[in-house]
């Protein structure tokens, strides 16, 4: 299985693709060095982890690591943000709206107020003229 897949595919939120970030194709030790990597960014504690079913709970796993006990915001992870309906439609409760927010890859910059944190994240589009 390949990570970077070319092809038509439907995105979650509905969207036709070319290509498609096939993050089942990353092995456990590569998603603990992504949860290093998010460390790497994520200076503040939080106290518990979740993965937005079904792509964010292998860093979820990873992330739990880093859990640090106590009265602090939890962390809310995904694999890729596309438009942000996965974490739009997840991040529905006060522990989750207040959540910090990541992800592994951004196929577009992500909107500020989305306040999500992307650990790669791929430019605009170009415009065809």
């Amino acid at each position: 299985m390949n990570l970077f897949q070319d092809g038509d595919f439907i995105s979650h939120a509905g969207l036709p693709l070319q290509w498609k970030l096939e993050c089942d194709a990353i092995s456990d030790a590569e998603w603990r060095c992504i949860a290093k990597m998010i460390m790497t960014y994520q200076h503040e504690p939080f106290s518990k982890v979740i993965g937005i079913p079904r792509g964010g709970l292998p860093l979820q796993k990873a992330m739990e690591e880093y859990v640090t006990k106590g009265d602090h915001p939890w962390m809310v992870v995904d694999d890729v943000y596309t438009t942000g309906t996965s974490f739009k439609n997840f991040c529905t409760t006060k522990d989750t709206m207040w959540a910090y927010k990541w992800c592994v890859f951004a196929r577009k910059p992500i909107p500020i107020d989305d306040n999500v944190n992307a650990l790669f994240t791929m430019p605009p589009e170009k415009k065809d003229d």
